[in-house]
């Protein structure tokens, strides 16, 4: 095991290390992270503190565990049951997830029939022992990835209440994002592992079973000790408390490492809704200090094929945290972790789990993507089983203009890619609108189109709708007044509405709810006395505004915008435009005259930069 340390000066909290000489200091037990806004008026939200010690078996790969969990209930409701999720139930033979993955007709090739050829050594389980209320013992029953139980005592609104669980558990093969023994190599990818409460929020309990789809959370402080084999070393979640005693020299000169083949590691997270880990004996430990913000700590096995774009990845994840701090507001924790394990690339609370044997551009890229989602979904928590657009979408749009800078593509439009990926999903058959829940679309494929490629499109588009500032504007707004709640896309577009000052519920309406499609071309150019008559027609049941360019044989143009009257104003503009009558969704053509002859109109452009996801762009123009 190596370390390497890139940065001049050390803050007082940062999170793991391996072997050095230099001396550091332990995180105060009270450091907090950044705080935003005020509370949305009418808003509220659940509580929920863990304290969790964990004893864990190489081995065997097994791990017994005992849980503290006080939980306050914010909610104006008195609450008779509560819900625990239990993920590592998934992989077992015969759950949901495994007869889901054979039974849809695209299945995901890292799962595909793997959890029914588990032995029994071989699963998944969470075995919950006991389960006590305030001291006192509480019915419960284990259904599927989903613990039921029966309070002795209802749960009254503004009420705290204490649970304490003792459990055991099994890691599973690794098949999707958690398990042992990773196809690189990697011993364990500690995601999902613990009972984790499930939300109630204003829609009541969120109890979906766990199908290998997305995630919500209760937010909350974690305090985690994990006792492991010595020569492990681990990344993930949370500030270490303990430097003096886990060995591997780190970092204070002495080490007071206890008898024994296992180290005690303690890890505090604050404001956080999960907490995730990962363990290897062969992990490389770098850091790498962002001036003015967060430590960076990679981890990555010591593998001669991919320790050079590990170290190219230090300086590059850098430039991505100062970007994405910049577009869309400061990153809050002091510490992030970039970890090789997992099935690909998994965002989570201050770290992310990525598979390392890639190219260069490929380690950038997925570093890039989930990184973002520590601003969209790890601070703007929104319910991913419901709105799985919102993270991936908007973490989409943002790493791709992010990757545009960093690696100097020089794109018009970074999101094109996304574009292409959506108009395949709007000519495939198998489109369903973006509000269908996660774990109930019929294709794979058409979920990760719909959550990838069309949320991305919603948040390019949305520039072309109401102007490229107040969609930068829009996103600091939203993370400033939103961050650490649970927002909705009806949050989202006010705040975009309060910004632009227009009115926009047409837009989350018709993109999101429906597989409506905007479609518009120019019908005809007729010569008029004065002039031509154009004739626009509105193919598409989607309504949009218009962006028009006239180009004429002299080398002139005309920049054209048509509003749509349901926006109730324009986008603002800084270059000189025509600014025509409203259009009104109802009415299927649109004519408008120029006062130039048609032998002098080179060319009509309905939105020449592609902003616009017109499905059928052959109709868009007159030349």
């Amino acid at each position: 095991m190596r370390r390497l340390i890139l940065a001049i000066a050390l803050p007082a909290i940062f999170m793991l290390s391996c072997k050095t000489t230099n001396t550091a200091v332990a995180p105060s037990a009270d450091k907090r992270v950044l705080q935003f806004s005020s509370d949305v008026p009418g808003y509220w939200q659940q509580r929920v503190d863990y304290t969790m010690d964990i004893d864990m078996d190489v081995d065997n790969y097994r791990y017994n565990g005992i849980q503290k969990l006080v939980y306050t209930n914010n909610s104006p409701d008195t609450l008779n049951r509560v819900f625990y999720h239990l993920y590592f139930n998934a992989f077992q033979p015969g759950s949901e997830m495994d007869v889901r993955s054979r039974t849809i007709k695209d299945p995901d090739g890292r799962v595909a029939d793997r959890i029914l050829k588990l032995k029994p050594s071989e699963i998944g389980y969470i075995h919950v022992n006991s389960l006590k209320q305030n001291g006192v013992e509480v019915n419960h029953e284990t259904v599927g990835t989903i613990l039921e139980v029966d309070l002795n005592s209802p749960i009254k609104p503004g009420e705290s209440v204490t649970f304490d669980m003792v459990f055991d558990a099994q890691v599973p093969v690794q098949i999707r994002r958690s398990g042992r023994n990773n196809r690189e190599g990697v011993a364990l990818s500690m995601a999902q592992w613990y009972p984790k409460l499930a939300e109630y929020d204003f829609e009541g309990w969120h109890t979906s079973p766990y199908i290998a789809r997305e995630f919500y959370g209760v937010w909350g402080d974690f305090d985690v000790t994990i006792h492991i084999d010595k020569n492990y070393l681990i990344g993930g979640t949370g500030y270490l408390q303990n430097p003096n005693e886990v060995g591997h020299g780190y970092e204070t000169g002495k080490v007071e490492s206890p008898a024994g083949d296992k180290l005690r590691w303690h890890f505090k997270a604050p404001n956080v809704h999960d907490f995730t880990w990962a363990a290897d004996p062969d992990y490389i430990h770098d850091m790498l200090q962002v001036p003015g913000g967060p430590m960076l700590h990679f981890f990555y096995q010591d593998d001669p094929e991919i320790i050079d774009n590990w170290k190219k990845l230090q300086p590059k994840t850098l430039e991505l945290m100062n970007f994405f701090s910049s577009n869309i507001g400061p990153y809050p924790y002091d510490q992030y972790s970039v970890i090789q394990g997992g099935d690909g690339g998994m965002e989570y609370a201050m770290c992310t789990l990525i598979t390392g044997g890639r190219n260069f551009g490929s380690l950038v890229g997925v570093t890039s993507h989930e990184l973002a989602h520590t601003w969209f979904q790890f601070v703007l928590a929104t319910n991913e089983s419901k709105h799985e657009w919102m993270d991936e979408g908007f973490a989409s749009y943002i790493s791709s203009h992010a990757m545009n800078k960093i690696m100097g593509r020089n794109q018009k439009n970074p999101a094109a890619g996304s574009y292409r990926g959506y108009y395949r999903l709007a000519a495939s058959g198998i489109e369903q609108p973006q509000s269908t829940h996660a774990d109930r679309y019929e294709f794979n494929s058409a979920y990760g189109s719909a959550a990838y490629s069309k949320g991305s499109v919603f948040l390019a588009q949305l520039g072309y709708v109401i102007g490229q500032e107040n969609l930068s504007e829009t996103l600091k707004r939203y993370y400033s007044e939103w961050g650490f709640k649970h927002p909705t896309p009806n949050d989202f577009i006010r705040v975009a509405e309060k910004v632009s000052g227009l009115e926009l519920d047409w837009y989350l309406t018709d993109w999101t709810k429906t597989i409506n499609t905007i479609d518009y071309g120019i019908k005809s150019v007729e010569s008029i006395e004065g002039g031509v008559e154009v004739t626009m027609e509105r193919i598409g049941l989607m309504p949009m505004p218009i962006d028009l360019v006239v180009e004429y044989s002299d080398g002139s143009q005309d920049q054209i915008y048509i509003p749509l009257r349901m926006m109730r104003g324009e986008k603002p503009s800084k270059g000189i435009r025509t600014i025509l009558s409203d259009w009104a969704w109802a009415y299927p053509e649109y004519s408008f005259k120029l006062p130039r002859p048609k032998s002098e109109i080179k060319s009509i452009t309905i939105d020449p930069l592609g902003l616009m996801a017109d499905v059928n762009r052959a109709n868009n123009s007159f030349d």
